[in-house]
């Protein structure tokens, strides 16, 4: 849920500008006629989820879970389309700029996470194709799904420490689930994972050449009585014909021993001390990036995934919404949207500003229940 706005914020906004971007968003989150957003199509016995909101790099909002949601109950076999553009993050610097309007990052993250769990327990065959830039809500729509297809043009990461958050959308669930501490790299610090990279690491179930992708969706929909069998069959052939990438090892393979050894820890400082000890230009390189990130959504990333990994998605939701709400009203969320999304200036200013600072009491108070405001489903 981080870089939605990359590429359309592109200077220094100035006090009436960042005031109109703030109001446009709000109308966005707010607004009832959000049809062309997301295309809901009813073809044979299918039904097709297309996100179609280029403009903001197909940023889930609040009224475009609405509409998928109750899609979910209604039909047979769901193929849910990332692929005609990039799918991406969420309006936060609505929600971090609108810091009083606490009803709407309640809203937001109940209704997005008790979306994804509705993915994830779909009890009718769903197929997330994922072509370009998946990120955030893009994520939490995709691999909670049987079926994730990824092309030479897919973008995976989840680098929302680098805003003040964590990697959440069930990513407390599924990245601790990777091989061996893949999970944890990852979301620690925001690695990128590119093309058939995406299928190697187990966040896609198939790869796909981008040029077949709509011949594969064709023959999806043709199917009459679409059962996991037939549809695993039509997605093995296609997977089995690509030749992109196909000989390249995965890109983290000569790291991995590294990455299980340095990052099996239980805490960051011993990470951070085990990568120091290791001292290879890639352990290096990745204390290099770890310095940047906010020293309370490490920590708090950290617990996130040695609980998630033996919780089940339902639990893993339910941590992941107090979490959400706690960095709603702490500090370092709001200072990495304006750094990061809003300046641009890449230069947060984090409270507290180092690991040592981040004390047990701090992280535990980001895991304590709501009570009757926790999230239900």
């Amino acid at each position: 849920l981080l870089c939605s706005l990359y590429s359309t914020i592109c200077f220094r906004f100035n006090a009436f500008k960042r005031t109109n971007i703030i109001l446009q968003h709000l109308r966005m989150s707010k607004h009832t006629d959000v049809a062309g957003d997301v295309l809901l199509e009813r073809k044979g016995c299918a039904g097709v989820i297309t996100l179609n909101r280029p403009k903001f790099l197909n940023a889930l909002s609040l009224n475009m879970i609405r509409q998928i949601y109750p899609q979910l109950k209604k039909i047979t076999f769901f193929i849910c389309n990332e692929s005609i553009h990039p799918s991406s993050l969420s309006p936060f610097i609505a929600i971090s700029e609108a810091k009083k309007a606490k009803q709407m990052s309640q809203d937001f993250f109940r209704e997005e996470y008790i979306l994804n769990n509705a993915v994830g327990s779909c009890q009718k065959p769903y197929v997330a194709l994922i072509h370009g830039i998946t990120m955030g809500g893009g994520v939490g729509l995709s691999v909670h799904g049987q079926f994730r297809v990824a092309t030479e043009k897919s973008l995976f990461a989840m680098p929302e420490t680098a805003i003040g958050l964590f990697p959440d959308v069930g990513g407390g669930y599924f990245l601790p689930r990777l091989q061996g501490k893949l999970g944890y790299f990852l979301g620690l610090t925001g690695f990128r994972l590119k093309g058939r990279d995406v299928y190697r690491a187990g966040i896609a179930t198939h790869f796909v050449d981008s040029e077949k992708f709509s011949m594969l969706e064709e023959d999806l929909l043709a199917l009459k009585s679409p059962s996991e069998e037939n549809i695993m069959d039509v997605l093995e052939t296609y997977h089995a014909e690509s030749k992109i990438d196909k000989d390249k090892s995965f890109i983290l393979e000569e790291h991995m021993d590294k990455i299980n050894s340095c990052f099996s820890a239980n805490t960051m400082e011993q990470i951070i001390e085990n990568l120091r000890q290791d001292g290879s230009s890639f352990a290096l390189e990745q204390l290099k990036v770890i310095s940047k990130m906010s020293p309370t959504s490490l920590k708090i990333t950290l617990r996130q995934l040695i609980e998630g990994s033996s919780k089940t998605l339902q639990e893993v939701l339910t941590m992941e919404y107090r979490l959400s709400q706690a960095c709603m009203e702490g500090h370092d969320f709001h200072e990495g949207v304006r750094a990061v999304l809003i300046d641009k200036d890449q230069s947060p200013k984090w409270k507290p500003a180092s690991l040592k600072e981040v004390t047990d009491e701090d992280v535990n108070n980001h895991f304590k229940s709501l009570g009757s405001s926790d999230l239900k489903f």
